[in-house]
């Protein structure tokens, strides 16, 4: 899988993708994150890549030309499956969303900035706009990258136990059950005997039954859907 992301501020992205688990997906050929400064695509000898908005009001919005222009110059070079904007007013994201893109070959992200992009870009290129939570951030960045994390680390030999992220919280619309490892006792407090006893059919069905009861207390709206 290939992941283009588009920013003005590429920096902020360096030290996300540098390291543990994404680092290792790229270096291993499993997934490849290109991230790709705005500005270099702007006509501006300023390198400006916003202006006011028409009409007056606060904050400035990204401009359509640099953004058309990167766009354009990334689809020229092979096809892209989605251009996801991130936003806060996009469909709100899930694992069931994030287990479809884990399917695609290649992406585009785009990140918003200042009072985001002006309007026609969504018109024009946008195929799927995603929100990670009803709150503003100062940009997009932080948005694409929690979401190419997601994604990433389902695509097949990521992990290196791939069956872990079968069993995390949401897969099968129930939180992840509770959790332990050594030392089986520490201040009183005991790994449950369960866990301890080996029998692999009973484990399962405890840990079922824990996911259940934890997601029925703090999540149950995950049940009715």
């Amino acid at each position: 899988m290939r992941i283009d992301i588009i920013t003005c501020l590429p920096r902020l992205l360096d030290s996300y993708f540098a390291h543990s688990i994404l680092q290792r997906a790229q270096q291993a050929g499993h997934a490849e994150v290109v991230v790709h400064d705005l500005r270099d695509y702007t006509a501006d000898k300023h390198r400006r890549v916003d202006d006011y908005m028409f009409g007056g009001g606060a904050g400035m919005v990204m401009q359509i030309e640099p953004i058309a222009r990167c766009i354009r110059s990334l689809q020229a070079e092979r096809t892209y499956d989605e251009v996801i904007y991130m936003t806060p007013d996009g469909e709100r994201l899930n694992q069931r969303a994030v287990n479809t893109l884990s399917l695609k070959e290649n992406l585009i992200i785009l990140c918003g900035h200042y009072k985001g992009v002006d309007e026609r870009v969504r018109e024009r290129f946008i195929t799927r706009e995603i929100s990670i939570g009803d709150f503003v951030l100062s940009g997009g960045e932080l948005p694409a990258a929690v979401l190419s994390d997601a994604i990433i680390r389902l695509i097949p030999g990521v992990l290196n136990d791939e069956t872990s992220a079968l069993t995390d919280s949401f897969q099968d619309n129930l939180l992840a059950p509770p959790v332990y490892t050594r030392p089986a006792e520490w201040e009183g407090m005991k790994v449950p005997d369960i866990l301890l006893s080996g029998h692999e059919a009973k484990i399962d069905d405890w840990r079922h039954d824990q996911a259940l009861e934890r997601t029925k207390t703090r999540r149950p709206d995950l049940l009715d859907e």
